[in-house]
């Protein structure tokens, strides 16, 4: 299964269980349940904002973009994770907007059963979307999968919480329990944030990844030393810029083949990557 077609099965599950949601809720005059409901509303637009970011993502370089269109991939990733925030804000507001009026619940048994079906229908497609996020490195669809995997546990609290409801007849509880899901929310939004704000503002690649760039590039003779190794990431891809020495005898021809060959070298280890190698000559500042 391809990005896109992972995109769109995301899509297709948030917009069944929202409905499904949404009528359990209502039945049960249950904000929690409502809140699940607004959860899934909230992923279903995080996963149409995927699905579009991925189709632009993959298009080829052109005048106005001449790096690509990766990067609309990290700027899905943070506009998703800005809407999942609010609509915990409006959880949080319509929870203690029941407490302070008032709040009954009833049909509990329909809860519980939705509740466990959309955790299984979620667990389901979050695997799907992490295993097909981690091939393409796809950060898009990494927090599609992780918003999914959060409606899981939110579900899975939102069933133990019906569940005590109907042992203790305590109502007041679902409002309650509405606000430790919008909190779990929260969380996860900041998560989010971070990771899609790191690669939009071109830090470098992780510590364990540019060590084994300078690896490569130690293990060929020709090489007396480097410099200038500046790495970033844009969406799925590594862009790796570099400058090598060699000794001062070096042919132009030598010096090119050396550059494709530790190019091939980079990309062979990090596929689709973007490396530029300046060579330069020993004993140069």
């Amino acid at each position: 299964m391809n990005k896109q077609n992972s995109a769109l099965l995301s899509v297709i599950s948030n917009s069944a269980l929202i409905v499904i949601k949404l009528l359990a809720g209502i039945l049960m005059h249950s904000v929690s349940v409502i809140s699940e409901a607004i959860h899934s509303s909230i992923d279903l637009i995080a996963s149409l904002i995927a699905f579009l970011s991925i189709r632009v993502a993959v298009k080829p370089a052109d005048e106005d973009h001449p790096f690509g269109h990766s990067k609309y991939e990290n700027i899905s990733g943070f506009v998703e994770a800005i809407l999942i925030f609010f609509a915990a804000i409006f959880i949080i507001y319509e929870a203690v907007r029941r407490i302070v009026t008032g709040t009954y619940v009833e049909n509990l048994g329909t809860g519980i059963i939705v509740m466990l079906f959309a955790s299984f229908v979620n667990a389901v497609v979050s695997y799907f979307l992490f295993k097909v996020s981690k091939k393409e490195d796809s950060i898009a669809l990494r927090a599609d999968a992780m918003h999914l995997l959060t409606d899981v546990f939110t579900s899975l609290g939102v069933t133990i919480g019906l569940v005590v409801i109907k042992i203790t007849k305590l109502g007041i509880l679902d409002p309650i329990i509405a606000i430790f899901v919008a909190l779990l929310i929260i969380k996860a939004s900041i998560g989010l944030t971070k990771e899609a704000l790191k690669d939009l503002t071109d830090t470098s690649l992780p510590e364990k990844e540019v060590k084994e760039i300078e690896n490569i590039i130690k293990s060929n003779f020709e090489i007396t030393s480097f410099h200038k190794l500046r790495t970033r990431k844009s969406g799925p891809r590594r862009e790796i810029d570099v400058h090598l020495r060699v000794d001062k005898d070096y042919s132009i021809v030598e010096a090119h083949e050396l550059s494709h060959k530790v190019s091939k070298q980079i990309v062979d280890k990090f596929p689709d990557s973007h490396v530029i190698i300046h060579i330069e000559p020993e004993g140069k500042k």
